[in-house]
Order: structure tokens, then C-alpha cells, then sequence
């Protein structure tokens, strides 16, 4: 077993932990079911990366998130470090050999998406792997109380009885009281253990504004607070007008949605994170993984639909610990359109199945097949062929998806990919019988590594390009050789992808609780009520609602959102507080005082404005009050 802080400077460069991290990966090596609770940026996949790589074996990491599995992957590849995934992007013969690898490599993680360990041929193997722990993202998608509830995270619990001596490890960046417990009961933990940080942040101001025009004020934002930031909308198309708008008031913009080719989502995002763009306009498909810790204001344009996906985007700020801003933009039309899209975002169960229906007859699939079949997806052609709304089909296709019978990925670039079937004594005497396809078969032998092995990314201009071809040559060679079976060629697509998970059924067979929905709905409606009433509120302090909310009530005011910064001005002007504050000083440097004695000596007639500096000094630490009652200066 390595020593862990070797680990974390081998890999990562740091010579200590951040809190809280040292202690979950202990729970863990110590065989213990663990939920850690930090705040966006509180470094979770160290919790799990770490004591992976210092014990023997494969870490099963479960995740919802396609571009965060692939973010990841990505990452401890570039560390040197064995990890792979499996995706609806991947077809049955490439899962079959990641798999493989799994069993009999030296494949440190595995990441997958939770419909995936229902599938038989992920249950069998997993049962082969020598695993040391399973970590679970975003947990909170298990409870019904969470705010991103899918229902196939529910069957993670089932690994318990197929692993039974492998430590749990949930995760989650924001989650309510009732979401703790839920979580611990869900994934079956042998006893409560949770670990978990105050969601209070300090540094960041948060601000309601409510404005008719939202563009000056953002124009204003943007040029009254320096450095990075990152804008929230709520669809596609408003990402790219409102990065133009920037632009054209000379301020460095560029939009980011998930409807991106992934060489493109890439630049934009490199670029940003360089600072060679100032300022994201996004959707919520931005933001997860991203380290860049010198964002200075998060603005949301739009209503976001819970206060925990808002405190999540919002937490984006500032995570470098210096002085940041979350800024959400009201006006009393964003109430009614809010209203308007909980509605739209649960559609009947009659329009559910009719989608479930349409896709099926999109894919011309009989009853009882399909499972483990990936197709691109164009909604528009479905809704012209079927004559159906494309909001009402998305929004059905998610629950479809959360129910777990589909999975449905965003438009992702998927490079082409090829593996030679072949072993290589097959291939020698292919090329002696086909001279015509000598030349091409070794042009991929001397351009690739691997091919025998596992599937491998390709290019086909590059190909193109030596050989001093067409790149329709290239593709006519690469269809003949898969269509005789030589060679699995996988072309590339930029269209989002729909898998079936299981077996198209008869939509009578589909299951869907009406009870289930129905609650679902109503929480919806709770977590909407609750984002209305943060931004309606002008009398409570906008960190205490949001701490409140995750069932932290002991806490004092920030004395830096919009709310305390007005009461204050109500009753506290600078000049009076800069005044008090100094002669409480110069009275506390002598000795401590009782809170009498010190209102009776300092000069000023209005003992209001002397105890609310009293109060402002020990709210932010700059004096105390002991348990002698007597008040002290802060070391």
C-alpha cells in the first residue's frame, strides 16, 4: 500500500490535503461506506483518485455525466494512469474488450453510467475485477428528495450483494438534510458516515438585482468587476446572442452549449480557462470539472430551476478564496416563465409512452429488441415524421432516459474509431491474397498502435493526406474492409446518440409510477418556491437563505450580499462606521469591556449606530464577545 501524500504531490503536486479530504480517504481505506459532502470545487475526485491508486485493485466510479467521465479519463491518462470508460457512444464489441481490459489489465478506473450496471455483460465482469472501491458522483441523484432524481441510480445498491466487502464512497456537491439520510439508506450503508463542509463561502457576495433591462446591467457587471466570469442562460440560442451582444460592447465573450461538436467545446473551454476569452455565456452543461479557480462573478441571466443547481453554478466564483460575486438578474416575468417551464418539463405519461412509441417506429425495432443498440438521433426528423413538439419529445426522452429503458447522450463529436479483427497472422495472409489492399493496411499498421488490441481514434483526412489520396478513397477502403469483416470501423458523427438500455417493450408494458410522477412534480414545485423566494426576500440575508436551505441555521450575516449592504446603509453609513470602529479599537487595545461599558464610552449620541458597528465588528471577526461577557480585539 503507497503512502498517500507521496501520492497526492506524485500525481498532483500538493504537498497537503485540503480539509475534510484526508479524513474521507481514510473512511475509506478503512473499509467504511463514506458520503462526502463538499462545495463545487472542494476537490471530491481526489477523495476517490487518491486512495484508489494506493491500494491494489480497480476503482468503479459511477457518474451520470458522459462529459465528465471523459474530462476525467482524460486527465489521469496525461498522469500516466490507466482509466477508461464506457459509454453509449461505445457499441457492444468495444464495451466487450474495455471490459476485458478491466479483468485482466492494469486498469486503475473504470468510470460508467449507472443504467449501465444493470446490463448483464457489466454485472459478470464486474464480478471478475479485483475491486478495491466504488465511488459514486453526484449521489444525490439517488433520492427522490434530490433535486436530479434518476431512478437508475437506485440500482447501485444492488452491488452490495454482488460486492459485499467493497467500501461505498457517495459523493455529492449539494444535498439537504433529508438528501443526507436518504442517500446513507439508498446505497445501503452498513452505518451513517458522513463527512461534510460548511457550504458557508465567505469571500463570495451574492446579489439579487431586479432590472427590466439585463443586458446594461450585465454591460455594467462587466466592466465594474475585473477578471473572468461566467453567464448563465437558460437555452442554446440565447448563449451565443448575449456572447455577440458582449462583443459588440468590447467585452471578451464566447458561448458554450452541450450542442457543441467536442473539439469545439474544447477550444472554448481552453480558451477561457487561458483567459484568452474573459467571459462564458453557457448553459448548465458548462462548469462540471472545470478547475479555474480566478473567476470573479457568476451571473445568471435566467431563473435557475433549484437552489441547489444555483448555489452549485454559483460556487464556480471565487474558488481561489479572493473577494467574487454571484449575481442573479430578476425581473417579474422570469416568476411566470419559471412557472411555465416546470409545467413543460413534465409532460403526461400519455405523451411519454406516445414518444417511447415514435422512437421505436423511428428505428423500425420490434418488440423485445434493440437492447444494447446505439443510433444517432435527430429530433427534428422524428417530431416532422411524427408530427410532434420538440420540446414536449425532449422532455419525455429524459424521463425515458431517468427510468433507465434509454440513454440518451447531448450532440457529442465522436471521432472514428477502428479495430482490426484479424490477429496479425490472419491479417499477413489477407494482404499476400488482396495485393490491392496491402498498401492501405499498412499505412494503418505504421499510423496506428494498437490496432489489435482495442478500438483506436482515427482520422481519415490524416490517412488521406499520406497516402496522397482523397479522403473518399480512404472511406471506400474502410467500408470495404469492415464490410468483410477485416477490420470494426466506426465512423465518426456529430449527432446526439440514443442506446437502449433494455428491450423496446410494448407501451403498455412501460412502467412509470404514477405516484412517483406525481411526487417528483411536487417537489419540483417546492425546489421552484424556493428559488422564488431567495430572489423576492429583501429583509434576510442572502447567504443564511442559502445555508438555511442545506440545513445550516446557526449561521451569522454575511454583511456583503445586496440585503445586509442595504440594511446597513439604512442604519450605518460608512463614515460613521469607520469612526466607531476605530474608537472601539482604541478603547479595546487597553483592556476587554463589558458591552455597557464600551457603548457608554464611545463618542456618539446614537447608541443604535454603536451597536450595530458592535455587531458588524463581531460578525466579521474583528472583535469578540467571551464567556465573561466581556468584549475583546481579535488577535
Amino acid at each position: 500500500m503507497q503512502n498517500i501524500h507521496e501520492i497526492l504531490e506524485k500525481y498532483w503536486g500538493f504537498k497537503s490535503f485540503r480539509p475534510l479530504q484526508e479524513d474521507i480517504i481514510n473512511s475509506v481505506m478503512n473499509g467504511n461506506d463514506t458520503l462526502a459532502l463538499l462545495p463545487t470545487g472542494g476537490g471530491k475526485s481526489i477523495c476517490f483518485q487518491v486512495p484508489a491508486l494506493a491500494i491494489d485493485g480497480i476503482c468503479v466510479v459511477v457518474s451520470p455525466l458522459i462529459a465528465l467521465m471523459k474530462d476525467q479519463v482524460e486527465n489521469l491518462s496525461s498522469k500516466g494512469i490507466k482509466a477508461i470508460s464506457i459509454t453509449s457512444a461505445m457499441n457492444r464489441r468495444e464495451i466487450d474488450i474495455a471490459l476485458d481490459n478491466c479483468v485482466h489489465g492494469n486498469i486503475k478506473f473504470l468510470y460508467l453510467s449507472p443504467e449501465r450496471l444493470e446490463t448483464e455483460i457489466v454485472k459478470v465482469r464486474l464480478q471478475k475485477m479485483n475491486i478495491s472501491l466504488i465511488a459514486i458522483d453526484e449521489a444525490h441523484c439517488i433520492s427522490q428528495w434530490g433535486y436530479d432524481f434518476r431512478p437508475s441510480y437506485l440500482k447501485i445498491a444492488e452491488l452490495k450483494q454482488l460486492l459485499p466487502s467493497i467500501p461505498f464512497l457517495a459523493l455529492t456537491a449539494t444535498a439537504t438534510k433529508e438528501v443526507v439520510k436518504d442517500i446513507q439508506q439508498k446505497l445501503l450503508f452498513v452505518k451513517p458516515n458522513v463527512f461534510q463542509q460548511s457550504y458557508e463561502r465567505k469571500n463570495v457576495s451574492y446579489v439579487v438585482l431586479t432590472e427590466e433591462d439585463k443586458l446594461v446591467r450585465l454591460i455594467k457587471i462587466a466592466t465594474n468587476v475585473n477578471g473572468t466570469g461566467i453567464v448563465y442562460v437558460r437555452n442554446r440560442r440565447k448563449t451565443q446572442d448575449i456572447a455577440n451582444y458582449l462583443n459588440s460592447n468590447k467585452i471578451s465573450a464566447d458561448f458554450y452549449h452541450a450542442g457543441l461538436n467536442t473539439n469545439l467545446r474544447t477550444t472554448k473551454q481552453d480558451n477561457w480557462i487561458k483567459n484568452k476569452t474573459r467571459i462564458m455565456v453557457c448553459t448548465n452543461a458548462f462548469g462540471m470539472g472545470i478547475d479555474k479557480s480566478d473567476v470573479r462573478f457568476v451571473v445568471h441571466l435566467d431563473l435557475p430551476d433549484s437552489l441547489e443547481a444555483y448555489f452549485q453554478e454559483a460556487g464556480r466564483c471565487g474558488r481561489d478564496g479572493r473577494k467574487a460575486y454571484a449575481v442573479l438578474l430578476f425581473n417579474p416575468n422570469d416568476k411566470l416563465e419559471l412557472q411555465t417551464n416546470l409545467q413543460t418539463n413534465f409532460p403526461s405519461l400519455d405523451e411519454i409512452k406516445q414518444t417511447y412509441q415514435a422512437l421505436a417506429n423511428y428505428y423500425q425495432l420490434g418488440t423485445g429488441g434493440g437492447m444494447g443498440s446505439t443510433f444517432d438521433f435527430n429530433i427534428t426528423e422524428l417530431c416532422k415524421t411524427y408530427n410532434l413538439q420538440s420540446i414536449t419529445v425532449f422532455n419525455c426522452l429524459k424521463f425515458i432516459d431517468r427510468e433507465g429503458y434509454i440513454s440518451l447522450t447531448d450532440a457529442m463529436f465522436q471521432s472514428s474509431k477502428l479495430k482490426i479483427e484479424f490477429n496479425k497472422e490472419e491479417l499477413y495472409k489477407f494482404q499476400i491474397a488482396n495485393k490491392e489492399h496491402d498498401a492501405f493496411i499498412k499505412l494503418l499498421l505504421r499510423s496506428y498502435s494498437g490496432l489489435f488490441d482495442n478500438f483506436i481514434k482515427i482520422n481519415e483526412y490524416d490517412l488521406a493526406k499520406k497516402a496522397n489520396t482523397k479522403h473518399e478513397i480512404i472511406i471506400k477502403h474502410l467500408n470495404y474492409l469492415q464490410q468483410i469483416k477485416v477490420i470494426n470501423y466506426i465512423p465518426q458523427t456529430e449527432l446526439p446518440q440514443i442506446t437502449y438500455i433494455q428491450p423496446r417493450v410494448n407501451t403498455t408494458d412501460l412502467i412509470f409510477s404514477k405516484e412517483n410522477f406525481q411526487l417528483l412534480k411536487e417537489r419540483a414545485i417546492i425546489r421552484m418556491e424556493a428559488v422564488i423566494e431567495y430572489t423576492e426576500t429583501k429583509n434576510l440575508c442572502r447567504s443564511q437563505v442559502l445555508l438555511a436551505y442545506f440545513g445550516e441555521m446557526e449561521t451569522q450575516r454575511c454583511n456583503q450580499c445586496d440585503v445586509c449592504l442595504e440594511e446597513n446603509r439604512k442604519i450605518l453609513h460608512t463614515e460613521d462606521f469607520e469612526n466607531i470602529s476605530t474608537q472601539i479599537k482604541e478603547l479595546l487595545i487597553l483592556h476587554p469591556l463589558s458591552l455597557k461599558a464600551l457603548v457608554d464610552k464611545v463618542t456618539e449620541t446614537n447608541d443604535d449606530k454603536i451597536l450595530h458597528t458592535i455587531q458588524v465588528m463581531i460578525d466579521t471577526k474583528q472583535i469578540t464577545h467571551n464567556t465573561e461577557g466581556k468584549i475583546t480585539l481579535t488577535n
